[in-house]
């Protein structure tokens, strides 16, 4: 790709690491997202929205030797003479190894001398994502930039893995560790196993809604809504949507469409009465039906950029107009994007996530 599909940023923020996957997945990015926290740093590699390798820097090596050792079961010649020459050849001193590719460049010497072959060296790739990816979707805080300028070029390539797999694999090692066993001595002084649960990082509307869908479309959803349903710090209400029109049906499936974990919805049917709500709701994107009695969304809309407040506001036109005059019109008062009715929670969650993702 040519252009960054999401911004970077230095500063520590609350991270979202699902949800930034899923964007990068969905519009089928070249480069490294790079993570940074206090401590520890990550470099995921993409090529067309595929994983090529990932790699964090705490313990490096010693986690790529755990797996070596494995491995050697099956191939006498990689044995401790062979993975110590890697190390020395490959492993510095340097605390951020995830950036100098270190370790995937003794993948590929190792590869290159025959000490692995091809698929044996996509196998390693692949399960050390997982731990990698494992690692990150646990994040809740750090900074994070994307540059598709910065790729694997020059280096074999041994694997092309699918995101959503991993990430799968990853949310069902994190599901499984959230049961905590541990032995507490009762009041006779035998040990009793005491179940204890984690902190509540689901909501109970997203683990139904998990529920009704098939296993495999969690990633798939986050994609196409480029945020997660499974992300567990997300706040309640992360985005503000006003929906403006003057059927009551239209509102109620719109508001049925956006989750409430993430957006907090503002329903309007009283366009007259419209520039107050949204002037007390200040909504980060305002969703605008065209036809609608005494104000039409287009005179609506001209009258929100006229407003300081609200001259950069994303507004999407919402219409069962398709004629290339109506969208001409709303060029005209500066809408953001035109959705036509009737349409689909992906085709609304693409239109928002496109203006406020």
């Amino acid at each position: 790709m040519s252009t960054t599909p999401i911004s970077s940023y230095k500063l520590f923020q609350k991270l979202h690491p699902l949800s930034l996957l899923a964007q990068l997945t969905s519009r089928r990015a070249t480069g490294c997202l790079r993570i940074y926290t206090e401590t520890t740093s990550w470099s995921i590699y993409l090529e067309d929205g595929k994983l090529a390798y990932a790699s964090y820097s705490d313990k490096v090596f010693e986690r790529l030797d755990s797996h070596l050792r494995r491995l050697s079961q099956q191939i006498p010649t990689l044995n401790s003479a062979t993975r110590v020459q890697m190390r020395l050849m490959f492993e510095t001193n340097d605390q951020n190894q995830s950036t100098s590719n270190a370790d995937y460049h003794a993948i590929c010497w190792l590869a290159a001398q025959d000490y692995i072959t091809s698929q044996q060296a996509a196998t390693l790739i692949d399960e050390l994502a997982k731990e990698v990816l494992e690692s990150f979707l646990a994040l809740k805080e750090g900074s994070y930039e994307f540059n598709p300028e910065i790729t694997l070029d020059g280096l074999p390539r041994f694997c092309s893995l699918d995101l959503r797999l991993i990430v799968e694999h990853c949310q069902k090692q994190l599901r499984n560790r959230q049961i905590i066993q541990s032995p507490l001595p009762s009041a006779g002084g035998s040990p009793v196993v005491h179940t204890t649960k984690l902190p509540q990082t689901q909501s109970p509307s997203q683990t139904k809604l998990e529920q009704q869908l098939p296993k495999q479309t969690n990633f798939a959803l986050a994609e196409e809504r480029n945020y997660t349903f499974s992300q567990r710090h997300f706040s309640k209400g992360l985005y503000t949507i006003a929906c403006i029109d003057d059927s009551q049906t239209v509102l109620n499936s719109i508001k049925h469409f956006l989750d409430e974990e993430t957006f907090s919805v503002v329903l309007i049917n009283d366009p007259v009465k419209a520039l107050m709500q949204i002037l007390r709701s200040k909504p980060d994107l305002i969703l605008l039906d065209i036809e609608m009695p005494n104000l039409d969304g287009y005179e609506l809309c001209s009258l929100l950029r006229r407003h300081s407040q609200f001259k950069d506001t994303p507004i999407i036109m919402v219409t069962g107009r398709t004629g290339f005059i109506d969208r001409a019109k709303a060029k005209m008062v500066r809408s953001s994007g035109y959705l036509t009715k009737p349409f689909t929670q992906p085709d609304l969650l693409k239109m928002v996530f496109k203006h406020i993702g």
